[in-house]
């Protein structure tokens, strides 16, 4: 009786620190996925700022005046627009 009793007090002490052990890992991967739960919403903020800030970096007055200035483009005007035709039109009297 003593060997049963021995064996079922081994036993239940190998099922008490499973338990434990199983306990442990569940809460050490509840943790885990509550950090990659922060994180997901942390990039989707940052992708959110990010894209509100794309948009305000490509206004067409913000690219006109980069041009201006950086590139010293100037808009076009009739004054300063040259028409080029093709030397077959031009000769056949085509008018483009």
């Amino acid at each position: 009786m003593t060997r049963l009793s021995l064996v079922l007090l081994v036993a239940v002490l190998a099922s008490a620190l499973y338990l434990v052990h199983t306990q442990y890992e569940s809460r050490r991967l509840y943790v885990e996925l509550e950090k990659a739960a922060a994180q997901s919403r942390k990039l989707e903020s940052e992708n959110e700022r990010l894209q509100v800030e794309k948009r305000a970096q490509a206004t067409p007055l913000r690219v006109e005046k980069l041009a201006k200035d950086n590139l010293q483009m100037r808009t076009a005007t009739p004054a300063i627009t040259q028409y080029v035709t093709r030397k077959d039109e031009a000769a056949a009297g085509v008018a483009p």
